[in-house]
């Protein structure tokens, strides 16, 4: 597909539908938006993590797909009006990222989620972000729970390498998401975030770095989405890369769009406005969300407005 790369590391596909949106252009500013729904990892369930996930049982993993039916597209409502643009900019990186052609930093900061979900190995993709924990990862909402059930033994592993873990694997000490998506699995709202524990006495985004993020920046922009694909044709080895000029859904969703061909898998992984292919460096601005089944090669990803920040927020201060 054009426009679309590969790089080392690994990315798993969407094939299925989900969603997020708020409009920005509003003028007016927007109700303080509601918690975030968040669940508590225990001790003993971080240790089990740990141990949980070897090489063997991250390649097998079953990438995590969804479909958007008929009945859940009636459910979709316009989202609320959106607040001013808000944008954290990324931090430093302690060193350059791998051999990827179009720059290194987010082979780092980008990687693998694995969890268990209703009893099987399942995965998707997520990303370090700067916060104020140097400890979160963005990620979509049906990657921490779906069907509603939280999954469990989640595990953010950047940098994935064919079941190798180069720079660990960091076990979530919480998981957040939407309210939107805890009440009703609302695909305008499909954002997830967890907040991994520290390893080896170091946080997350100290090893790692992390990319900057935004809020209400609009639609209509030069996109990078990056993910980690696991269905058919990827198999979850490489790290894939999609880029062009996205649009609004003119379907039914507020999401932005993007022409892409990712698959099951790289639900989770992160889109970038203002990337550069040099430094590997952007705005966090949706992550890979759904594609509709009747609508090859081209995925959506929700807007990040007032209830992606409230979300940010949650998780950056936990």
């Amino acid at each position: 597909m054009r426009g679309q790369r590969t790089a080392t590391g690994v990315l798993l596909t969407v094939g299925a539908l989900l969603t997020g949106t708020l409009s920005a252009t509003a003028a007016t500013a927007a109700p303080t938006a509601p918690a975030p729904d968040t669940r508590t990892v225990t001790t003993a369930e971080q240790h089990k993590a740990r141990t949980f996930w070897t090489a063997e049982r991250m390649r097998s993993a079953a990438p995590l797909d969804l479909l958007l039916t008929p009945r859940a597209v009636k459910k979709l409502k316009a989202p609320e009006p959106g607040g001013a643009t808000t944008t954290v900019a990324p931090t430093a990186f302690p060193q350059a990222g791998g051999a990827w052609t179009g720059g290194g930093a987010v082979v780092k900061t980008s990687g693998r989620v694995f969890f268990t979900h209703q009893g099987r190995t399942a995965s998707c993709s997520g990303n370090a972000v700067t916060s104020q924990n140097a400890s979160t990862v963005i990620t979509a909402g049906h990657c921490v729970k779906y069907q509603g059930s939280w999954h469990t033994n989640w595990v953010f592993v950047p940098a994935y390498d064919n079941g190798q873990a180069p720079y660990g694997q960091w076990t979530a000490s919480k998981t957040l998401t939407t309210p939107q998506w805890e009440a009703s699995e609302d695909i305008n709202h499909d954002i997830g975030a967890a907040v991994v524990a520290p390893l080896n006495d170091q946080k997350l985004t100290s090893v790692t770095g992390a990319q900057g993020i935004q809020f209400n920046g609009g639609y209509n922009k030069r996109m990078y989405a990056f993910g980690f694909p696991a269905a058919s044709p990827y198999d979850g080895s490489k790290l894939i890369y999609c880029s062009g000029n996205s649009s609004k859904d003119f379907l039914f969703s507020q999401d932005h769009s993007l022409g892409c061909n990712m698959t099951g898998g790289s639900s989770g992984g992160p889109w970038f406005t203002g990337f550069s292919e040099t430094a590997g460096t952007g705005l966090q601005v949706s992550v890979n969300s759904f594609g509709y089944t009747f609508l090859p090669n081209r995925m959506f990803g929700p807007y990040f407005g007032d209830e992606a920040k409230a979300l940010y927020d949650k998780a950056q201060t936990s």
